[in-house]
């Protein structure tokens, strides 16, 4: 398993104990991220400001979901799934160096594994169409390695 994806598990396990249990998001960072991804500490930064701008992007996330999830109310879809759109929906606008297909690969595998036997699909429809509106309106920035599979994105939109 690659650090990053490691640290995207962790992440969204957080971001369930903090949905459930509340509290500081400084103590699950402590108790959660740091004693399994301290070790490597470019993993634990990733995994920190991860959790952080995710929490920080929660009601917008949940805008994007409402908008593509048509006819699901959005209290119904799965809670890991909808962390899970949370964390990608956030690397699209925040982590300009991941490439937006690394992020849908990454969100598919993580609630194919954690979640419902439809998940991945559900996942991938809502995130192919989050991506396409977040790109029309400028506000997918990527640069570097993020650049990777853009121009294919771009043709996809035009068509």
């Amino acid at each position: 398993m690659s650090n990053r994806r490691e640290a995207r598990e962790r992440v969204m396990q957080a971001l369930y104990a903090f949905e459930l249990g509340g509290g500081e998001a400084r103590h699950v960072i402590d108790t959660l991220l740091r004693p399994d991804l301290e070790a490597d500490r470019k993993t634990f930064k990733f995994a920190e400001r991860l959790f952080l701008r995710t929490l920080d992007l929660n009601a917008e996330a949940d805008d994007i979901i409402a908008q593509h999830a048509q006819n699901w109310d959005l209290g119904r879809i799965a809670l890991i799934d909808r962390l899970v759109l949370h964390m990608a929906l956030c690397e699209f606008v925040s982590f300009e160096d991941i490439p937006p297909k690394v992020t849908i690969n990454e969100a598919i595998e993580i609630v194919k594994r954690y979640s419902t036997d439809k998940s991945g699909q559900f996942v991938n429809g809502i995130l192919d169409a989050a991506v396409i509106d977040l790109q029309a309106a400028g506000r997918l920035k990527k640069s570097g390695r993020g650049l990777v599979g853009m121009q294919s994105m771009q043709e996809r939109e035009s068509s």
